[in-house]
């Protein structure tokens, strides 16, 4: 078949590399414009505008999906359009350019988390297990047919970045099985079953990390918003401290909101879950304002209190 592949973050380079050296002809890439990036706000094309170009592949780059993107998606001709983290909502008449329509490589198992962030709001909510499913795309949110899923368990102490790695090479192999089932005429979409749940994209407040919550759900708070847009906490003067890695530390007893040295840890005090031993959280690795990222130890030694209390983030 004729393709058309959109997609933007790295995520989606794994299906792109796959299907381009498949038995289909990638005919064009649609992604996102290019962005300013950095502190000096360097315009930098996407992951997958990059990694096209690289494949000698045509890049489409519309800051809209008005009458004359969806007039050049149109002129492709293609038989199947298929979408990969690409960062906007397709809507009628995009959906109808090509002749099969859109197909979605989503990371998570539908109807959970539809939406921008499937894979750390799983991580966030505590969840054992996602996934990968492949869908029809229509105009409803991450609302299509589902032809084919794939599960993933959730390690310990996995981060959301980790994780869409995994999938990101697990579901492009999903990806490409479903393309070739369409293209023999095999492919069979399931609806959706189950309560749905939303998964917005994530903001700075979701980052804030709020130490009066139990420790499981500040570390699952942590591990989902790692490595974007990253946890943080708030020091005295407003600096922020972001969270790069933390573990569970058993058997500490902390006040909530207090960071401290303790055998050779570097301790946060949180919350108490109800009915279960005292909690607290360890900072691994941490990244300062205006610093480079550095071991949490280190971090401690340069500073002169031997207790540190923390403020609670407010947007």
């Amino acid at each position: 078949m004729r393709l058309i592949f959109a997609g933007t973050p790295s995520a989606a380079v794994p299906s792109l590399d796959l299907l381009a050296r498949g038995t289909h002809e990638v005919a064009a890439v649609l992604t996102r414009p290019d962005a300013e990036v950095g502190r000096k706000r360097v315009l930098t094309p996407s992951d997958v505008a990059r990694r096209a170009l690289e494949l000698e592949l045509p890049v489409l780059r519309p800051h809209r999906l008005d009458r004359d993107a969806v007039s050049e998606l149109t002129a492709l001709e293609a038989d199947l359009g298929v979408i990969v983290a690409y960062g906007a909502l397709l809507r009628a008449p995009a959906l109808a350019a090509p002749r099969l329509g859109w197909i979605n490589l989503h990371f998570s198992l539908l109807p959970r988390w539809r939406g921008a962030a499937p894979v750390q709001r799983a991580v966030m909510a505590g969840d054992e297990r996602t996934g990968a499913s492949v869908f029809q795309l229509e105009e409803g949110l991450d609302t299509g047919p589902v032809y084919a899923s794939v599960e993933c368990p959730i390690g310990r102490n996995e981060s959301a970045g980790h994780l869409l790695g995994v999938l990101a090479d697990t579901g492009a192999e999903l990806l490409a099985s479903v393309v070739d089932r369409i293209a023999a005429g095999r492919a069979v979409g399931v609806p959706q079953t189950g309560e749905p749940t939303l998964a917005p994209k994530l903001s700075l407040a979701d980052a804030a990390i709020d130490w009066r919550r139990p420790a499981a759900e500040v570390l699952a708070r942590i591990l989902g918003t790692t490595p974007e847009p990253g946890a943080f906490l708030l020091l005295d003067g407003g600096a922020r401290l972001k969270v790069l890695e933390a573990i569970l530390a058993r058997d500490v007893t902390l006040p909530s909101g207090t960071i401290t040295a303790s055998d050779g840890r570097i301790l946060l005090g949180v919350g108490d879950a109800p009915g279960r031993d005292r909690v607290a959280i360890e900072l691994l690795q941490v990244h300062p304002a205006g610093k480079r990222p550095m071991p949490a130890a280190d971090w401690w030694r340069g500073r002169s209190e031997s207790e540190l209390t923390v403020e609670l983030w407010e947007p």
